[in-house]
C-alpha cells in the first residue's frame, strides 16, 4: 500500500482509507465479528486512515473502532473524527453544533470512547451557520496545542469556507463527496483547495453503492439511508443510473476488473492529492476495493468512462432538498 501526505499540513497516510460508518448506522444492520475483521484486514494490508464520527451509531462507531484496536499500536491507525451533528434518541438528525465549547466537549467524550490520548484528525461533519468558522476552527486550534488533537479537518464546505478556515490554522484535509458521477468539486473547491496545499479525503467514491456494480433495482425498497435521503436511489432515476452503471460494467470486463474496481481507480486517477475512503462493511468488499490500488487507468479508459458515465447524465441530486440545505459545499460553489 502506497502512502501520501494529506495536503501540506497534513499526517501522512495509505492512498485508501476505510470509512466506517456503515458498520454502526445508516446502511442497515451489520456484523460487529466481521466488522472488526474488517477493520483488522484493513490494518494488515496497510490501509492506516480509519474515518468515523462521534454520531455514528451515537458513539457506537468510536467504541467499535476501540475494540478492533486492541492489541494494536495506537500509531498503526491515523484516526479521523467527525463533530457537531446532533441526534434524537429515535436517531432523528435534529441540527449542527460547532460552538468552541461544544467542539471541546464533543471532543471529550471522543476521546474516551476510542480510548486514545489524541485524534489524529478532528473535523466538524458540517459548517454551522450560527458559528463563525474561525471560532470552531480557533477551538480545534487548541486541543492541538494541548496536544488532543494532531490536524485539523474540515467537510462539505465552500472554497470561500476553506479559506477562512486556513487563515486561523492550516487545514490538513476537506473531506467531500467525489466520484464519477459527484463532481461539484471540481469547479471551484479542487483549485482552492490545491492552491492552499489541501488534500482531499473523497468519500461517496461509490456513490454508496449506486456505482459499486453490486446494486440493483431490486433493492429499491430497502428502507436505509439510500432510500429514504438520496433520490438517485428512486424510481426513474435508480434506473437510469443504473443504465450508467452497465456502461461502466462493459469497459470494466475488458479491463478484467470489477465495477467498483474502476470507480475508485478513476478517483485515484484524479490526483495524488485525492484519498478515497472506501465504506467496505466486509472482508469481501474490501478486498475488491484493495484491488483498484493496482489498476492503473490511461487516459484512453478515462476517456472511455467520460463517454460512458458524463457526469451531467447522472439522473437525481445525491440528498434531498432538506439534507442539501445543510450543505455549505453546496450553496457555495462559487469562490
Amino acid at each position: 500500500m502506497k502512502t501520501t501526505q494529506l495536503g501540506g499540513a497534513g499526517p501522512r497516510v495509505s492512498q485508501l482509507g476505510l470509512g466506517c460508518m456503515g458498520m454502526s448506522d445508516l446502511y442497515g444492520p451489520a456484523d460487529r465479528y466481521e466488522s472488526i475483521a474488517t477493520i483488522h484486514a484493513a490494518l494488515d494490508a496497510g490501509v492506516t486512515l480509519l474515518d468515523t464520527g462521534d454520531f455514528y451509531g451515537m458513539g457506537h462507531n468510536e467504541l467499535l473502532i476501540r475494540d478492533a484496536l486492541v492489541g494494536r499500536s495506537r500509531d498503526q491507525a491515523v484516526i479521523s473524527v467527525k463533530f457537531g451533528a446532533l441526534r434524537g434518541p429515535d436517531g432523528a438528525w435534529i441540527g449542527y453544533d460547532a460552538r468552541p465549547q461544544a467542539v471541546k466537549n464533543f471532543a471529550a467524550y471522543s476521546l474516551k470512547r476510542l480510548g486514545v490520548d489524541h485524534i489524529d484528525i478532528y473535523r466538524p461533519a458540517r459548517l454551522d451557520p450560527s458559528v463563525p468558522i474561525e471560532e470552531t476552527v480557533g477551538a480545534i486550534a487548541e486541543l492541538v496545542k494541548a496536544g488532543y488533537v494532531r490536524h485539523i479537518g474540515l467537510s462539505e464546505v465552500s472554497a470561500a469556507t476553506l479559506r477562512r478556515a486556513h487563515a486561523v490554522h492550516p487545514i490538513s484535509d476537506l473531506q467531500i463527496e467525489y466520484s464519477m458521477i459527484s463532481r461539484g468539486i471540481e469547479a471551484a473547491i479542487l483549485p482552492a483547495a490545491r492552491e492552499l496545499g489541501i488534500g482531499i479525503t473523497a468519500y461517496g467514491v461509490l456513490s454508496r453503492g449506486l456505482i459499486s456494480g453490486h446494486w440493483s433495482k431490486q433493492r429499491e425498497g430497502e428502507k436505509d439511508f439510500r432510500g429514504q435521503l438520496s433520490p438517485r436511489f428512486q424510481g426513474p432515476n435508480l434506473d437510469a443510473n443504473l443504465a450508467l452503471v452497465e456502461r461502466v460494467r462493459i469497459i470494466a470486463g475488458e479491463m478484467g476488473a470489477s465495477v467498483a474496481q474502476v470507480a475508485i481507480a478513476w478517483v485515484l486517477a484524479q490526483g495524488g492529492d485525492i484519498v478515497p475512503l472506501v465504506g467496505a462493511r466486509s472482508r469481501e468488499r474490501l478486498g475488491e476495493a484493495l484491488g483498484a490500488v493496482n489498476l492503473v487507468l490511461s487516459k484512453a479508459d478515462l476517456a472511455k468512462l467520460a463517454e460512458a458515465m458524463p457526469p451531467a447524465a447522472v439522473a437525481g441530486e445525491r440528498y434531498n432538498p432538506q439534507q442539501l440545505a445543510h450543505l455549505d459545499s453546496e450553496r457555495g460553489n462559487a469562490d
